[in-house]
């Protein structure tokens, strides 16, 4: 990334030889090997790999879902890796939203219900349907999830994930459970939120294309980072538009 831009001002989350070993009976599962990774304020980057490459352990460990076999976490420079339970919790609540590849939408609650079911446990929250408007669901608020289509309900979670303005915004396979066209959407609603928010986000995806939207794209294969590549010219057109 060229020392001019605005992404790498400030490291948001960092990850130093990040390791992880699950323990299956008597077999050792090594889902990360020293993984070294940054993630830039306003940075919109890309977790690449083949399932099991390790991309949802580390995307959960920076969450705060998870916690690391050995290794460092920080997080603006706090060290997370020692956190307990409690500071983990009070981290994701505060700073961390997440989309996943299923919505997780209440069915008897409409769009706008759903997204204040957050709005209303957080401080300093955007409205609701302030969230549903930018990602293009304004007119659907009064909709419940069975009257939504699939990429529409992906919608509604990433406002419900927006609207306490996190932060950072961890994105695990959100376009897995969609057709190619409607995942698109999805994606562009992300890049949306990423531009008009300065919300730093990581998306994990098998689909090697959607990598075009990314200012930053990793690729991590049997637990290590195999590729890191800086796209100059994504991050000098958001500089432009900035």
């Amino acid at each position: 990334m060229s020392s001019g831009s605005k992404l790498s001002d400030e490291v948001v989350l960092s990850a130093k030889q990040l390791a992880k070993v699950y323990q299956m009976g008597e077999v050792e599962v090594h889902a990360l090997r020293g993984v070294d990774m940054d993630l830039h304020a306003g940075e919109f980057l890309v977790l690449l790999g083949a399932s099991g490459s390790g991309k949802s352990t580390l995307l959960n460990i920076l969450g705060g879902l998870d916690t690391a076999s050995s290794g460092m976490v920080t997080y603006r420079g706090q060290d997370l890796t020692s956190a307990d339970d409690e500071e983990l919790t009070e981290f994701r609540r505060a700073h961390v939203g997440f989309v996943f590849q299923f919505y997780n939408l209440i069915p008897s609650l409409t769009a706008e219900e759903n997204v204040r079911l957050v709005a209303d446990i957080c401080d300093d929250a955007m409205e609701p349907e302030a969230a549903l408007e930018l990602v293009g669901l304004g007119p659907r608020k009064d909709h419940f999830p069975s009257q939504l289509s699939g990429g529409e309900q992906q919608r509604v979670a990433i406002a419900r994930a927006i609207c306490k303005q996190p932060d950072v915004l961890l994105c695990d396979e959100p376009t897995g459970a969609l057709d190619f066209r409607t995942g698109i959407l999805v994606l562009e609603t992300l890049e949306t939120v990423n531009q008009e928010l300065g919300t730093t986000t990581a998306v994990i995806t098998h689909n090697a294309p959607i990598a075009q939207m990314a200012d930053t794209v990793v690729e991590l294969v049997d637990g290590q980072v195999s590729q890191v590549e800086h796209r100059e010219w994504k991050i000098a057109a958001r500089e432009l538009r900035w």
